[in-house]
């Protein structure tokens, strides 16, 4: 088994840190970390002495389609020669213990890799074995060490999601547009202050029309409250007008059928 034709379309985009498992036992997590590699841009995936030797072909059935991932995978008998040519080199460890060292968060190692790959610098990430992560020998060869801040009773990932976390991180890392928090508009967009402003005058009419508004000592406060309403969210050209259309046809039909009191809880 030499690798499969196929596979999802994947080119490397800014250069990006090469991800080196080292003494991976299953190759179903090989395929996953291929899988993972490939959600966050991360394209270049070295292998130090694979437990069951390589290819297998079993790495591909869990590679989702990142099969040029692993089609290009090199392989290296250890980390001393699959290290030799980067620049800088991070390890992963759930536990740092006995070493004076940096480490760093995964969003902290992100962005230092970014930085070096803007230097023109090449950088690779260690990932241990499964069974116990990687041996002293191996974080010896890292510049600093990569630790995921999880719950300390309970730390433990295996190899793919290992990788999926820093890949994420990655990603955002490498995107200033990716925003915590943002609104989905699809075919619409955020309104502008003058056009909630025009919605409100509308509104503002018709409610001083119907006599909502007809406590002249209130009605600053209430207006107030109002506009706090709409001033709270984002929101959307669209929202605006169905609310715009809500409100004619509200005041249409009190002209129409004259003013009527609705029960505040009708049946």
């Amino acid at each position: 088994m030499t690798g499969r034709d196929g596979g999802a379309v994947l080119e490397a985009g800014a250069p990006g840190p090469a991800v080196i498992l080292v003494r991976p036992q299953l190759a179903e997590n090989i395929g996953a970390a291929a899988r993972a590699m490939a959600n966050g841009g991360l394209f270049h995936l070295r292998l130090v002495a694979p437990r069951d030797g390589w290819p297998q072909d079993k790495a591909w059935r869990t590679a989702s389609g990142a099969d040029h991932i692993l089609n290009s995978a090199r392989l290296f008998p250890d980390v001393a020669t699959a290290t030799a040519d980067l620049q800088h080199v991070f390890a992963t460890c759930p536990r740092p213990r006995h070493v004076i060292t940096p480490v760093l968060t995964a969003r902290g190692a992100a962005c230092e890799l970014r930085a070096i790959g803007a230097r023109g610098l090449t950088a690779g990430i260690l990932f241990g074995p499964e069974r116990a992560g990687l041996d002293a020998e191996d974080l010896a060869r890292g510049d600093a060490l990569v630790r995921y801040p999880l719950n300390p009773r309970f730390p433990s990932l295996n190899l793919a999601q290992a990788v999926m976390v820093m890949a994420y991180e990655w990603w955002l890392a490498g995107d200033p547009d990716i925003l915590p928090r943002r609104m989905m508009t699809n075919e619409t967009r955020i309104a502008t202050k003058a056009e909630i402003e025009n919605f409100l005058c509308h509104l503002l009419a018709e409610l001083d029309a119907s006599g909502f508004l007809r406590n002249a000592e209130k009605r600053p406060g209430m207006v107030r409250n109002i506009r706090h309403f709409f001033a709270r969210g984002e929101v959307t050209e669209q929202e605006l007008a169905t609310l715009h259309g809500i409100v004619t046809e509200l005041s249409r039909g009190r002209r129409e059928h004259g003013r009527c009191v609705w029960p505040i809880f009708p049946c």
